[in-house]
């Protein structure tokens, strides 16, 4: 990734004043453990062209694909500034933002790459104002874990679920999938959750009608998968039948249990990797039960403005009516840059985590 040259302030309609030209910035200059994100305090404040708006941020969201990013497994030209979710204060804009109803002050949320820094350049039509009763924090937590979420249960199984059916969610303690298991029971559906014991309090309180309850893998936040026959129980509580949809975000350790559970005709939706990538395998381990498997992303379910509003008016909706709780686990300031995604990937977390910058 080029750095940018220092802010242009002559392309913008408005700016607050004394707009600095160097900010504060988590870089990534090589793939590998958490230990190469670099804290650089001098790397300089982005230009923005016509349509986009300035963001100082906030808050930027700590996501399993920003450790993905980090590590080389989704791979990013080099060096980059790591993250994908930020929250903020609209402070410089465009004429052609403007145009779009931004103006400086706005309070905002939004997913672009490049969010762990002071202050990121953002496209005007991937802006979302922020309603005065949501905090930054809670507004920051919905751009990847709450969307993604909602593309999960309403939109990525293809309506082969329908409602009073059963759906499985792996990780409902923690991450996208608290969100997914209370937009699940919101969309009508019969829940059953996966979760440790030391989060069983977290995953019951989203409200899934059965909670499976694993013990922790040695040393680690992580669920046990062995620790259970998972697929005897889900049968169990289905009365033989499966689920007609699985959500699993785990991967590796989870996706033979989470195919072992699908009803006839039912989807595996793989969109995560907790654990390990999901190997390749044989198309015929479908055969049995003519089941389906999609490993979407959230780009592809928030294609356009319209979509993307659309849920996000969905989340806040919900979030002022009290119908969808988010838990902000833990902050980080950007300095502790290593432990934030060292926390996170320790199984640590029990709801969003976040940089405070």
């Amino acid at each position: 990734m080029r750095r940018a040259a220092p802010l242009a302030r002559s392309a913008n309609r408005r700016a607050m004043s004394a707009l600095p030209t160097t900010m504060r910035a988590v870089v990534v200059h090589e793939t590998g453990p958490a230990e190469v994100l670099t804290v650089e305090a001098a790397f300089p404040v982005p230009t923005i062209t016509d349509g986009q708006v300035l963001v100082k941020n906030e808050y930027a969201g700590i996501n399993f694909i920003d450790t993905y990013h980090r590590g080389g497994l989704y791979p990013r030209d080099l060096p980059f500034i790591g993250g994908q979710e930020g929250g903020g204060v609209v402070a410089a804009t465009t004429p052609k933002a403007e145009e779009a109803g931004l103006k400086v002050g706005d309070r905002v949320a939004y997913s672009v790459l490049g969010t762990y820094c002071e202050y990121t350049a953002v496209p005007a039509a991937k802006v979302l104002s922020v309603p005065d009763s949501i905090g930054l924090d809670v507004a920051n937590a919905c751009l990847t874990q709450g969307l993604t979420a909602h593309y999960l249960t309403h939109d990525a199984h293809a309506n082969l679920i329908k409602e009073g059916e059963w759906m499985l969610i792996h990780g409902v303690g923690s991450g996208a999938c608290q969100w997914a298991a209370q937009m699940a029971k919101l969309k009508g559906y019969k829940v059953i959750g996966t979760t440790s014991s030391s989060k069983a309090e977290i995953g019951a309180a989203t409200g899934v009608d059965e909670l499976i309850v694993l013990d922790e893998a040695p040393g680690t936040g992580y669920e046990d998968y062995t620790s259970k026959d998972i697929t005897k129980e889900v049968l169990a509580i289905t009365g033989g039948e499966g689920c007609k949809a699985v959500i699993d975000g785990i991967g590796l350790a989870t996706f033979e249990i989470s195919m072992a559970c699908l009803a006839q005709r039912g989807i595996f939706i793989t969109f995560g990797n907790a654990s390990g990538a999901v190997p390749a395998y044989a198309p015929l381990k479908h055969i049995g039960k003519s089941s389906f498997m999609t490993r979407p992303k959230l780009l592809d379910y928030t294609a356009n403005r319209a979509e993307l509003t659309a849920r996000a008016d969905d989340i806040f909706g919900w979030i002022e009516s009290g119908k969808l709780s988010v838990s902000i686990d833990k902050s980080f300031p950007l300095a502790s840059a290593v432990e934030g995604h060292q926390y996170l990937e320790d199984g640590m977390s029990r709801g969003k985590v976040v940089y405070e910058l």
